[in-house]
């Protein structure tokens, strides 16, 4: 094997981890002039448009797809998908309005918790030991997030409304695992143009408004790069270097996520986010590493 072909896949992975890793600081300061459920609407539609130019431009060039497509016995989890990918977006981008960008981008990493957790308890899937560890750090540093004020214990909702976020994808993810044989890419144009004008939809039922059209395109960007090329680049990455690699590699993307919302921002967090960091870093080592 040629030393690029061995260093390619390992570059697709990294810059998949890098391009989520723009989502949430991103969006944090896109929220201050769209509104929560509009702007789940854009990523995920953003998501599903770019990656139907990415398929449009594969044909033209003449690459050929050996996938599996979906069928009517998909439909199902198909719809349950959709409707979830609706609610968690929402979710997260109301938490986000009421939290700071670093304490979502690690919160983000309890879905990795609640995809096992349901799993193990809804889809008798059996979890290692390495697994249980990591979901106890990742729920501690969880609830040490989750509060404003550890000393007052004043709780926040910006926290409960993304970790609400994590369980929602994480009931996702075990429906997605169902659908896993089949075509990747197509699932995320589903996924994103379906979920994307749902949500839309419902936003406009709730009497959210249109901003100016600039701000919906970077909207809609955001969502390609973030929701719909990293996908793309984390399907090709893991052809090659296998589910563990890639989602080693991957992990690095929360992390990566909280120097950028550190320097965008410029807040400076408390001592007790500094504690959940090292804990979450030790669960995320703890999964990313296991067999």
């Amino acid at each position: 094997m040629k030393i690029s072909d061995s260093i390619k896949p390992i570059c697709f992975a990294l810059l998949s981890a890098f391009l989520y890793a723009i989502s949430a600081p991103a969006s944090k300061l896109f929220l201050s002039y769209i509104p929560p459920t509009m702007m789940a609407a854009f990523l995920y539609l953003g998501a599903g448009i770019g990656l139907s130019f990415v398929v449009l431009l594969q044909k033209i060039f003449g690459f050929s797809s050996n996938e599996k497509p979906l069928t009517k016995k998909d439909f199902p989890y198909t719809a349950a998908m959709v409707i979830l990918d609706i609610a968690a977006p929402i979710c997260l981008m109301i938490g986000l309005s009421k939290t700071t960008a670093a304490n979502a981008s690690l919160l983000n990493n309890f879905e990795i918790a609640s995809t096992s957790l349901i799993a193990f308890f809804i889809f008798k899937e059996t979890i290692t030991k390495r697994t249980w560890i990591a979901i106890v750090l990742v729920t501690i540093s969880s609830i040490i997030l989750s509060f404003e004020d550890i000393s007052s214990f004043s709780f926040s909702y910006g926290s409960a409304f993304i970790l609400l976020a994590c369980v929602i994808w994480g009931l996702e993810n075990n429906c997605s695992k169902v659908l896993s044989s089949k075509n990747p890419i197509e699932i995320v144009i589903i996924k994103g143009l379906l979920s994307g004008f749902g949500s839309l939809i419902i936003a406009l039922i709730i009497g959210e408004h249109f901003t100016k059209f600039i701000l919906i395109s970077g909207a809609v960007f955001l969502g390609f790069l973030s929701y719909g090329l990293s996908t793309f680049y984390y399907i090709y990455a893991q052809r090659t270097l296998g589910a563990a690699k890639t989602s080693t590699y991957c992990s690095l993307s929360p992390f990566i996520s909280v120097v950028f919302s550190l320097i965008i921002f410029r807040e400076m967090p408390k001592l007790s986010f500094f504690a959940a960091l090292i804990i979450m870093a030790i669960g995320t080592y703890f999964l990313s590493t296991q067999k």
